[in-house]
């Protein structure tokens, strides 16, 4: 068996999480609201020994002054934002622009999107951009198509 690729945090943390989520999406399926998935992943993080703060605050400061707060949904050993979702579409723009700011605000240098309202878990690796320029088009909610 090959050893699994290093992501952006130097190790296979993003695949441990991956796999943490999937067996919590496989024990639980979908159907629940976020908050479920949230502590669900967040016992079984801790279960696997891995480093978890849940509902984590982070400031943004512009010229000293705070401008924004955001709450992470799960920071995991330091390193990965963790942004849970339950939708029973996919994920759009939205989520992943949503991740990359978390990622700007936290300077970590790898985030995970997982969406636990479908019938097979959907997740997104997403890594901060090299460039200030970058910007994710963004979809509003009516163009997002329900199956």
């Amino acid at each position: 068996m090959s050893p699994l690729v290093v992501d952006a945090t130097g190790n296979d943390l993003t695949y441990r999480v991956i796999g943490a989520a999937m067996t919590v999406h496989n024990q639980i399926g979908p159907g629940f609201k976020e908050e479920v998935y949230e502590t669900a992943l967040e016992i079984e993080l801790n279960h696997v020994g891995i480093d978890v703060c849940r509902q984590l605050p982070v400031t943004v400061d512009y010229q000293g002054e705070p401008v924004a707060l955001f709450t992470l949904d799960l920071f995991v050993a330091d390193q990965v934002v963790v942004e849970l979702k339950a939708f029973s579409h996919q994920l759009t723009n939205d989520e992943i622009a949503q991740v990359i700011n978390y990622l700007k605000a936290t300077s970590a240098p790898v985030g995970l999107l997982f969406n636990f309202g479908r019938r097979k878990l959907e997740y997104k690796r997403i890594f901060p951009s090299n460039s200030a320029s970058a910007t994710v088009e963004r979809l509003g909610r009516d163009n997002v198509v329900k199956e």
